[in-house]
């Protein structure tokens, strides 16, 4: 075994390594100013291992590494000036791995490799500048993984590459030019993973990809000038992931992908000009993961409400939904559920309650959102909920202080919102409270006293805020605490002092400030605090000499 790795200084090797003649594995990774390699390396003949990865000055390798008939693994990625490779290559037909990828000055590969019968493992990711494969490549039999992604100016595959039938995982993600998929892919049944991601340039899906039987993932996403997709799709029943993602001039789906049972992940993100969903996906019943954001649905179908083994469901950046089904009730089994960014979404429907298994609710930015159901106040296994910008939002249920298991609570620039419901606190389990940008609060409720858990309390920008309740000095957990920009506080309560786990301290920009109680002296942990823009403040007690750990 021999290792050079990263001897970014080494220009060229000695002729008389050829003399190791018992090597069966030699790496000189990343050498980055090495120009040539010695012929005599064709002498290795025990070698098994043979990686020049990262030899990006590299412009030519010697026809006599095609001697080393033991080799089983070749790797010359990122050796970026390499224009061509030894049509010798072709006599190491012990190979089963071997990866090219990077080598972006590669223009053409020589038609010999089809000698490698025994590759499984082909990777050619990379490489910008070849414009075609060699048809000889569909002799290749064995191979069973084959990656040509971001291959930008390759414009067509071979028909050849049909007769690959060993091979399980195809990608040729981002091959930007590629217009045409041949049909003879349908001969591709053993394929299990199918990938063409970011091939902007594909007009059209053959149906013959119908045939792919086997296929349990299956990757389209910013294939943006797709219109369509074949019927055909609904074949492949053993598909448990698919993602459609960003194919913009996407405008509908077919109703056959109702026979994809198999289907757990399902992703149609950014299909900007899909107006509607098929009601026969709520046939897809295995389904546990639904992506359907930023679309430009109107309405969800109800037949979604038999997806009952949801878990994760996002219907992020709907600008046109105005109503959720009631049916949506029936995902018992979901724990993550966001519906952000649904600007005209007025109500939410009360058989969400059922939702007793949610941990995580998204709801921000749901602007014209004036109510929340008090049957919320039944989901009790919630642990994060974010209602931030909700901008007409005017208050809380009183059901709320039933959440005792969240941790993490949300609501941002709720600016509507006048007061805090006492019952708030009764989120013992409260670890970060974000009530930021609530310009119209004008008092905190003192129950917030209970919140003994929580350890980053932020409540910056409350524009209204004339006092702090004295019963925050319970909050001993504190260790962050944000209040900037809270311009009618005119003064701070001494309790504060008993925030002995404080490191962060924020009451930047809090105009009003006349002073601050010399308690604050009480502070031992504090590292950072931020007095900036206090411009009332005229001195500071003489306590705080005592925070000996603050930094900033």
């Amino acid at each position: 075994m021999f290792h050079i790795s990263w001897c970014e200084n080494l220009t060229s090797l000695p002729k008389e390594l050829g003399n190791l003649t018992s090597l069966t594995t030699f790496d000189i990774i990343c050498c980055e100013n090495l120009t040539s390699l010695p012929k005599q390396l064709g002498n290795l003949t025990s070698l098994t291992t043979f990686d020049i990865s990262g030899c990006k000055n590299l412009i030519s390798l010697p026809k006599e590494l095609g001697n080393l008939t033991s080799l089983t693994t070749c790797k010359m990625g990122g050796c970026k000036n390499l224009t061509s490779l030894p049509k010798e290559l072709g006599n190491l037909t012990s190979l089963t791995t071997f990866d090219i990828s990077g080598c972006k000055n590669l223009t053409s590969l020589p038609k010999e490799l089809d000698n490698l019968t025994s590759l499984t493992t082909c990777k050619i990711r990379g490489c910008k500048n070849l414009t075609s494969l060699p048809k000889e490549l569909g002799n290749l039999t064995s191979l069973t993984t084959f990656h040509k992604s971001w291959c930008e100016n390759l414009r067509s595959l071979s028909k050849e590459l049909g007769n690959l039938t060993s091979l399980t995982t195809f990608d040729i993600s981002c091959c930007e030019n590629l217009t045409l998929l041949p049909k003879e892919l349908d001969n591709l049944t053993s394929l299990s993973t199918f990938d063409i991601s970011g091939c902007k340039n594909l007009t059209s899906l053959l149906k013959e990809l119908g045939n792919l039987t086997s296929l349990t993932t299956n990757k389209m996403r910013r294939c943006k000038n797709l219109t369509s997709l074949p019927k055909e799709l609904g074949n492949l029943t053993s598909l448990i992931i698919f993602d459609i993602s960003w194919c913009k001039n996407l405008k509908s789906l077919p109703k056959e992908l109702d026979n994809l049972t198999s289907l757990t992940t399902f992703k149609i993100k950014w299909c900007e000009n899909l107006t509607s969903l098929p009601k026969k996906l709520g046939n897809l019943i295995s389904l546990t993961t639904f992506y359907i954001s930023w679309c430009n649905l109107t309405s969800l179908p109800k037949e979604l409400g038999n997806l009952i083994s949801l878990t994760t469901f996002k219907i992020k950046g709907y600008m046109n939904l105005t109503l959720l089904p009631k049916e949506l009730g029936n995902f018992t089994s979901l724990t993550t559920f966001y519906i952000s960014w649904c600007k005209n979404l007025t109500t939410l429907p009360k058989e969400l309650d059922n939702l007793t298994s949610l941990t995580t609710f998204d709801i921000s930015w749901c602007e014209n959102l004036t109510s929340l159901p008090k049957e919320l106040g039944n989901l009790t296994s919630l642990t994060k909920f974010d209602i931030s910008w909700c901008t007409n939002l005017t208050s809380l249920p009183k059901g709320f202080g039933n959440l005792t298991s969240l941790t993490t609570f949300k609501m941002k620039q709720c600016m509507n919102l006048t007061s805090l419901s006492k019952e708030l606190g009764n989120l013992i389990s409260l670890i970060t409270f974000d009530i930021s940008r609530c310009k119209n609060l004008t008092s905190l409720p003192k129950e917030l006293d209970n919140l003994i858990s929580l350890i980053k309390f932020d409540i910056s920008w409350c524009e209204n805020l004339t006092s702090l309740p004295k019963e925050l000095d319970n909050l001993t957990f504190l260790t962050i605490f944000k209040m900037k920009r809270c311009m009618n506080l005119t003064s701070l309560p001494k309790e504060l002092g008993n925030l002995i786990s404080l490191k962060t301290f924020d009451i930047s920009w809090c105009e009003n400030l006349t002073s601050l109680p010399k308690e604050l002296g009480n502070l031992i942990s504090l590292t950072t605090f931020k007095i900036r823009g206090c411009k009332n403040l005229t001195s500071l007690p003489n306590e705080l000499d005592n925070l000996t750990s603050l930094r900033t």
